[in-house]
């Protein structure tokens, strides 16, 4: 090979031919550095043929600089990367990107110097090194690591190193990790964790294709099912990913999964240090680490010798990206796994109607666990119409559903109440001039959080403290929260209960596995008394005595037009319903509601899901709504508002006409201002037989646009904000 073609990661660059140095070794899936004019750029060497550019004369083109000492790309993974591309209609170059996340592994193995706390008494402690004691205790990283973890500087850490209170320890980059034994606790299984489990283990031994639908109740003990299917890759040498929608929730799976097979597995996600990224990345690829739990992004790891893949929770929105490469991994995974020729699994108490619809089709294979493990049953469920039962003046919670929380609380059991809404209260305003506070760079109202004394936008991330005065009329003690977040109703619970132990469980408290785990601790322990969260809540958790779901706000979700809106509504109240009377204690659920009669509440209440779903579909297909049409999103956006409208008009005026394809809008996006961007939206509604993305393509490519115009396609979306 004395030429080859390399995606280089510049996705404004594409593809770029160079010349093999004599004696430099590549194949497809090399990972390569290239020059770039003056600079060294990485890259990867891809398929001969597979690829367009120009083919200039080999005379022209400069050699390779290195391939590194890295594992190539394997080519179900390239294929991946092809497909998602494609699919998604990103850059190659982004996608191709994910497969090499971590840069430090790149380099190869050795070591590294870490740092922890040596115990020695300080002669002299400063506020900061005081602080960062306290931090990281436990703790072991690089000095920018640990800097982070302290929020502290650099330079405090080094100076702390010098002074005997950091010590060095040398880590091998390479250590293994431990050992998982498929049969270190075999567990006794019901007939309908076994009949699944055999479905799923001869899938295994087969080494080929198949998708499954693990369409079980909640606490039917699915998790169990499914890791006798990672026990025989195990002994098969093969490798397992599992996909799990929050990062809350691997400290659970962890416990689990440590239990089962003797060992932990191995965690890929946002919150690991730069080292454990690189070990992890690492051992992948080598084909050492045997099962890895992440996020959505351990999708497109280098696997050595992948044999299953399971989607836990996989009717979850967020396992759909929603910027950068707008990717779903419920339909990657699915993609990965019949690249790779092995079984996956996609798991859910509420699937997604997409998927029982593949089910239905014969697609998916479904199997379904219709019986609580254990003989522990279903909750009753019951709707409190907020209507008949109004709670008190400046209250939220009905007098029925307080009376619910002081039995339990007699009792000894737990309670959990949800509502998907962070902070104390979504808006704040001025009671004297009806100021109200809004976010400097998005069209949303900053939501208070009184725990933390500040304002802050759940979109761009901007923050502010609250102020003592109304910063328009300039009079004190006049602003007022508007509607509840979770803490406003943790405060009412404290009122009505001073003697209950209250925890608030939300991205912002749990803002770690550490965290996480300290929270389910505490729970399993009987330290808590009544939980307040959010969605977060609503899946993964097994508390034994927690028997009352209260359900504060059941309408919240159907508002602001989602075509989803009423199969998540469902899927989040079904699932936090499930986590009452897990164990042999009796549940109960109740909904508070001003629709009673709306469809979904109604199914809640019945327990018939089936027909939920069947008016569901029917609805879906008459609107040409996916899983039976197509959506995709075109999204303009820019700092200049009449230069988004602009080009959005533009795109909007040379619209295909077309008898399988309408275009709505261009219209301002419901979030029409969104970090400083004006945004404006069209969106594409197409037959399922139709290309849209090649049509989406052929309509974009001619167009011109300002220099600060971006034009984002998202297909298949989930957020319509």
């Amino acid at each position: 090979m004395s030429r080859v073609r390399c995606v280089v990661f510049n996705a404004a660059l594409g593809v770029l031919d160079y010349r093999v140095p004599a004696g430099m070794d590549v194949e497809p899936g090399s990972v390569v550095v290239a020059p770039l004019g003056p600079r060294q750029i990485m890259g990867v060497v891809w398929d001969e043929g597979r690829l367009p550019g120009a083919d200039f004369p080999e005379s022209k083109l400069r050699p390779l600089l290195a391939v590194m000492p890295v594992p190539p790309l394997a080519a179900p993974l390239r294929r991946l990367i092809e497909w998602c591309a494609d699919y998604y209609m990103a850059p190659l170059s982004s996608v191709a990107r994910m497969a090499l996340s971590s840069g430090a592994a790149l380099r190869g193995g050795g070591t590294l110097t870490e740092y922890r706390l040596t115990g020695a008494e300080p002669a002299r402690l400063t506020p900061q090194r005081k602080a960062a004691i306290e931090k990281l205790e436990g703790q072991q990283g690089t000095i920018r690591e640990l800097a982070a973890i302290a929020s502290v500087s650099d330079a405090v850490l080094r100076g702390m190193a010098g002074a005997g209170l950091l010590e060095a320890v040398q880590v091998d980059s390479d250590r293994p990790f431990p050992h998982a034994d498929p049969d270190f606790a075999t567990p006794t299984l019901s007939d309908d964790q076994q009949a699944a489990a055999d479905q799923f283990v001869d899938a295994v031994r087969a080494e080929a294709f198949a998708p499954f639908l693990l369409d079980g109740v909640t606490g039917s003990g699915k998790t169990e099912a499914y890791c006798e299917a990672i026990a025989e890759c195990l002994r098969k040498g093969r490798q397992v990913l599992v996909l799990l929608p929050e990062i809350a929730l691997t400290e659970t799976f962890l416990a689990r999964f440590e239990a089962r097979f003797g060992a932990p597995p191995v965690t890929w996600h946002s919150s690991l240090k730069s080292s454990e990224r690189r070990r992890a990345w690492r051992a992948v690829a080598g084909g050492t680490a045997q099962v890895v739990i992440g996020a959505r992004s351990a999708l497109f790891l280098p696997f050595a010798k992948l044999g299953l893949i399971v989607v836990d929770e996989a009717h979850e929105i967020s396992f759909k990206q929603d910027d950068g490469v707008r990717y779903n991994a419920r339909d990657v995974a699915v993609m990965r796994a019949r690249f790779e020729g092995v079984p996956v699994i996609l798991a859910s108490a509420t699937p997604a109607l997409e998927s029982l619809q593949m089910a239905e089709n014969g697609t998916y294979t479904r199997v379904v666990m219709a019986d609580r493990f254990g003989g522990a049953t279903m909750p009753e469920v019951s709707i409190l119409n907020l209507t008949e039962h109004p709670p008190e003046r400046g209250r939220w919670l009905a007098p029925p559903l307080v009376e619910a929380l002081k039995d339990r609380l007699a009792k000894g059991e737990q309670s959990l109440l949800f509502l998907n809404r962070r902070g104390y209260a979504p808006l704040t305003l001025c009671r004297h001039c009806g100021y109200r506070f809004k976010c400097a760079n998005c069209s949303a109202w900053l939501v208070e959080h009184r725990l933390s004394r500040r304002l802050a936008c759940h979109h761009c991330g901007h923050e502010q403290p609250t102020p003592d005065k109304c910063p328009e009329c300039g009079q004190p003690d006049c602003l007022v929260a508007c509607g509840p977040g979770v803490e406003r109703i943790a405060d009412e619970v404290a009122e009505i209960l001073p003697q209950a132990r209250v925890a608030i469980v939300t991205s912002d408290t749990l803002t770690s596995p550490a965290k996480a785990a300290e929270f389910v601790a505490m729970a399993q322990g009987g330290a808590i008394d009544v939980i307040v969260g959010t969605q977060l809540v609503t899946k993964g958790y097994h508390f034994p005595e927690l028997t009352l779901v209260g359900v504060v706000d059941a309408d919240m979700g159907l508002e602001g037009g989602d075509l989803r809106a009423a199969e998540r509504t469902y899927q989040q109240v079904a699932q936090v319903a499930g986590r009452a009377g897990r164990a042999s204690k009796p549940g109960e659920v109740l909904i508070q509601t001003r629709h009673p009669t709306a469809a979904v509440i109604a199914a809640l209440a019945s327990g018939d899901r089936d027909a939920f779903y069947a008016a569901e579909t029917e609805a879906r297909r008459s609107a040409g709504a996916p899983p039976f049409g197509r959506w995709a999103a075109i999204i303009v956006s820019s700092e200049d508002e009449a230069e988004a409208r602009t080009a959005a008009r533009e795109i909007g005026a040379t619209a295909p006409r077309l008898p399988d394809l309408a275009v709505l809008g261009p219209a301002p996006a419901p979030l029409s201002l969104l970090r400083g961007r004006y945004r404006y939206r069209l969106l594409v509604n197409a037959r399922r037989s139709s290309e849209v993305q090649r049509v989406i393509r052929e309509w974009l490519e001619p167009l011109r646009f300002p220099q600060g115009v971006r034009v984002g396609v998202d297909i298949d979306p989930y957020s319509f904000v």
